[in-house]
């Protein structure tokens, strides 16, 4: 009933009514209960009973279900993403479109107009591998020393045999300088081998990069550090070790020159292994900008350090996708141009350190391949999903990160017996070394290395190092390389999720006809456990062996 002055009717009921309702609802309830028993039908899910405890290899069962499960979750992750992105893309065309049609026609047709007829290129792509070599030759024309920078952990991966060579293939005298950078997360002992083992080649400097450099326009915060008391903060990450050693060296090699033009020193190497945060620690300003990510640097770029030495920034090198598996996914090379996803990276990672070690350097449990391992490290971390289950994904990057980054401690054995490389000869190491005072650069490194805070050697990571790592500096490298090997290997290497490897027993007895069958039944299909039957022989001939019993025969 709508009363008086109100413009909607009340909604209140008596409690008769209301009481009358709610029984007649429980009436229908039951009703629909009675009918759907009579046919069979029940809404009730069963419940999952799971794997009984005496089942055989309960463990392999579940963890198999657990693994496709997770891929199916990937599955569906992958889909959404591949959803939004397209979705986003189509949103972007629609504005494009829209804001094309708002133009005025008269300016839209003089736009074309121009674009069709100025002789002007569009700008080059900063991320494309051509641009990239090309600004890494123009650093190796216009630099008088190039200094390599080798991460300490991995030094012999950090070498590019192609660019050693063109430096010394070019002209105007070049030399060529190995700056052995993150020394802190190398053990002492290690740091040294390589210094000595390096040294026989070229000119090795001890570096420590500083990674607390501030902007000019950040002002610096007051340190309650007590002046009288400051060694007690070398071992902080804001101390930088082995500047002052590079720059009286530069300083020294460019007075004997004798040149009016300042001294151009080139820095150059692969991704990841601390150009900028070299050139900042020298400069002691956050002149190039550095970071996690890789290929920040794109442009070449000069600094001035002294009056007389100019340091110029270059973008990393250019791997070669021929290099091996475990070369690539240590500087992350596939991951971030899409070539691989970091499920492939981390497991070839984990192929080539010990389980003990990773174990105790993040604190898990023992695991058996790289997808458990991921598992126990996203509950370790909190890097969980919606309900509760842990995001491998996000794990696999940080585990990554932790690699190529300046956190995780690793190292790689010096091998003694070296041998030079085929573009090397005495006379040219012998050139090499010439002009630079050896004496102030050895007692700069004992300086350096008695300065730095070490990691003792069982908190460090040995890694099994895959040697020098190719690179690309042409146009015509990238045209002509093929990926062709290393994907053929990584796709052998990717069969060793397999708990139990596969044991074929060779018998020189039996034919290879024989064979084939036996081994055709020993392979797993995924999502599937299989038991492999033991033969069992029941000729004749092992019936009546010398050690059967023989019944007719008293033996008291």
């Amino acid at each position: 009933m709508k009363r008086p002055k109100l413009k909607k009717a009340s909604k209140r009921v008596s409690c008769a009514k209301r009481y009358k309702i709610q029984k007649k609802v429980r009436e229908h309830n039951r009703k629909l209960r009675k009918e759907a028993k009579k046919k069979g039908v029940s809404k009730r899910v069963k419940k999952d009973l799971g794997v009984p405890s005496s089942a055989p290899f309960k463990e392999e069962v579940l963890r198999e279900a657990e693994q496709r499960r997770l891929k199916i979750e990937e599955e569906k992750e992958k889909k959404k993403q591949a959803k939004k992105e397209e979705r986003a893309q189509k949103r972007k065309a629609e504005k494009e479109a829209a804001s094309k049609e708002k133009e005025p026609k008269a300016k839209r047709i003089r736009t074309d107009d121009s674009e069709s007829h100025s002789g002007k290129q569009a700008a080059p792509n900063r991320n494309s591998k051509e641009f990239l070599c090309a600004e890494l030759n123009k650093v190796i024309d216009a630099s008088d020393v190039v200094l390599e920078v080798l991460d300490a952990r991995d030094p012999l991966g950090c070498r590019c045999p192609q660019l050693e060579e063109a430096v010394l293939q070019r002209g105007g005298n070049k030399k060529l300088l190995l700056v052995l950078n993150k020394i802190d997360l190398v053990p002492k002992e290690n740091v040294e081998g390589w210094i000595q083992c390096l040294q026989q080649e070229f000119p090795v400097v001890a570096f420590k990069a500083s990674t607390l450099i501030r902007d000019k326009t950040v002002k610096a915060k007051k340190s309650r550090i007590d002046p009288s008391n400051a060694i007690l903060d070398k071992s902080r990450g804001a101390a930088c070790f082995g500047n002052s050693c590079l720059t009286e060296l530069l300083s020294s090699y460019a007075d004997k020159t004798q040149s009016e033009a300042s001294l151009k020193v080139g820095v150059v190497g692969f991704p990841n292994v601390g150009k900028s945060s070299l050139i900042n620690s020298i400069k002691d300003v956050m002149a190039c900008n550095v970071g996690m990510k890789r290929g920040i640097t794109k442009l070449m770029q000069e600094v001035h350090i002294l009056k007389n030495v100019k340091l110029i920034d270059s973008p990393g090198i250019v791997a070669s996708p021929s290099n091996p598996p475990a070369t690539m996914a240590l500087r992350s090379l596939q991951v971030e141009e899409g070539g691989e996803s970091a499920l492939e990276a981390v497991r070839t990672l984990l192929k080539q350190c010990d389980s003990t070690q990773i174990m105790l350097q993040y604190t898990i449990p023992d695991y058996r391949n790289s997808l458990e391992f991921l598992t126990l490290l996203a509950k370790k971390r909190g890097f969980l999903q919606k309900g509760g289950l842990p995001n491998t994904e996000q794990a696999a990057t940080t585990f990554l990160a932790d690699w190529t980054g300046a956190k995780l401690s690793y190292h790689c054995k010096a091998s003694q017996n070296q041998s030079l490389p085929a573009y090397l000869s005495e006379a040219v190491v012998a050139e090499m070394q010439s002009g630079w005072d050896l004496d102030k650069l050895k007692a700069g490194n004992e300086e350096t290395l008695t300065g730095v805070k070490f990691p003792c050697q069982s908190s460090s990571i040995s890694f099994v190092s895959k040697g020098p790592t190719a690179g690309l500096l042409s146009v015509s490298d990238i045209s002509e390389e093929k990926p062709g090997a290393a994907a053929t290997q990584g796709e052998a290497e990717q069969n060793d999720e397999n708990n139990e490897p596969e044991q074929i027993t060779e018998d020189s007895n039996k034919p290879e006809e024989q064979e084939q069958p036996q081994k055709m039944s020993l392979k797993k299909t995924p999502g599937h456990v299989r038991f492999q039957p033991v033969p069992i022989d029941i000729s004749l001939s092992t019936v009546t062996t010398d050690d059967a019993y023989d019944f007719n025969t008293d033996f008291k």
